[in-house]
């Protein structure tokens, strides 16, 4: 509770700056107007706005398209990386060829895949999931071909003792023992797959429905700050909450299952 409160405290604290630097608290004499609304929007206009359209339900929509695209391009870019991370982990040659090409292609900025995915597939969906699996991939790629480095030889080795098959080991010892490290790949893969989806979103205009990167883009462009503003504190909230729900969960209980927890 007390940690809960500090971090209300703390949010409640930065609310309370911004209305103060941008016109809000005139009222009570606490006025110090900065910026032009038009530059720094007050809060009362961003939170008018988000209740506007959270009503009238073109927010939740759009979240709706936006998590859709977000979801089938990760579970594709996981299903397509954890084989070929254990790959690259097992076998020499392909640790070599494509481990070396996930490296340097993982220091790649997802959005310059944008251009490309708009030439190869055009202004269509295959195109903002394109560029979600890629900033998917290499990650998880990644993460699970050091994971399964990391294992100690001396588990393979009991296994092996104890009868069971290379195939067995692989499934069943080596990649459990990994765990943390393809968890730890997953939750990266996450945020890349958000951010990429974010830029293809705003450069590419998919007539099959408007996600949130869209409609930041059209704030931009009609100068509606109150608008990118409003959309920038969903996209924090939607990481916030995939970390807490999704992946805070697992880490926990991975700790709780190693002993790595702290008391």
């Amino acid at each position: 509770m007390k940690r809960v409160l500090i971090t209300l405290f703390f949010f409640v604290l930065l609310i309370i700056i911004w209305a103060g630097l941008t016109g809000d608290l005139a009222a009570i004499g606490l006025d110090i107007s900065l910026w032009s609304p038009y530059v720094l929007p007050p809060p009362s206009t961003v939170g008018h706005y988000l209740w506007d359209n959270t009503v009238n339900g073109k927010i939740p929509l759009s979240m709706l398209i936006t998590l859709r695209r977000l979801l089938i391009g990760y579970i594709i870019g996981l299903v397509l990386g954890v084989p070929l991370g254990m790959l690259a982990a097992r076998f020499r040659c392909i640790n070599d060829t494509l481990g070396m090409l996930a490296l340097g292609l993982q220091a790649l900025p997802s959005v310059c895949w944008v251009p490309l995915a708009c030439i190869w597939f055009g202004q269509t969906e295959a195109a903002l999931l394109f560029v979600v699996i890629m900033g998917t991939l290499w990650s998880v790629l990644l993460s699970t071909q050091n994971g399964m480095k990391n294992v100690p030889p001396i588990y393979a080795r009991a296994a092996r003792t104890m009868g069971s098959s290379p195939l067995h080991t692989l499934i069943f010892v080596t990649l459990p023992a990994s765990a943390p490290f393809v968890v730890s790949g997953m939750k990266q893969g996450w945020a890349f797959a958000w951010r990429s989806l974010m830029a293809a979103e705003i450069y590419v205009s998919v007539v099959s429905g408007f996600g949130i990167g869209q409609y930041l883009h059209y704030g931009r462009e009609l100068q509606r700050m109150y608008q990118v503003i409003g959309i920038m504190f969903i996209i924090i909230a939607v990481g916030l909450l995939a970390d807490k729900i999704l992946f805070s969960p697992i880490e926990s209980w991975l700790h709780r299952r190693w002993g790595t927890d702290k008391e």
